[in-house]
């Protein structure tokens, strides 16, 4: 899996890590633990099919607490205080010019961890962020994706 991997995050990006496994350990196990206390007492589990569904939520809630454990134990988490903000790198926000679009578009750099493109987060290792990565307030980027080459003028980089 991502053992050997460095898992790249925002301040942000590990509290809400560290407080979604807290929720699975703390809350989320005692109520599955619960409706499979309540289907056992129904009787006969062959064919309880409570039972089933309350074993295989528990087994989902154990794969994300592994899958957790395994992102925070190779955390590096970057201090977006730290962030140098001469050039574009994981954890600042970039205003760039899509010249195909003719529009601004402004996305935060994350780690593959926490990329989320409904919140304009993307990663350091998708397509854009990696081409963007490194470059300064003035410079064209061209990016090649999926739906072709784009190009972007980096406006602004900031925290």
């Amino acid at each position: 899996m991502a053992d050997s991997k460095k898992n790249i995050l925002t301040y942000a990006g590990l509290k809400q890590l560290e407080d979604e496994l807290h929720d699975l350990k703390v809350v989320r196990r005692q109520e599955v633990a619960q409706k499979i206390k309540e289907a056992r007492e129904q009787g006969d589990l062959s064919e309880n099919a409570e039972y089933d569904a309350a074993k295989d939520e528990q087994r989902d809630i154990e794969a994300r607490i592994d899958e957790l454990e395994a992102i925070l134990k190779n955390a590096e988490v970057v201090v977006e205080d730290e962030v140098d903000l001469d050039k574009i790198s994981v954890g600042c926000k970039v205003k760039v010019y899509d010249f195909e679009f003719e529009e601004e578009l402004e996305f935060s750099i994350v780690g593959s961890t926490e990329a989320n493109s409904l919140q304009y987060k993307i990663s350091n290792e998708s397509p854009v962020g990696a081409a963007l990565l490194g470059h300064q307030v003035g410079d064209v980027v061209k990016v090649e994706t999926q739906a072709g080459e784009m190009e972007y003028k980096v406006l602004s980089i900031s925290r």
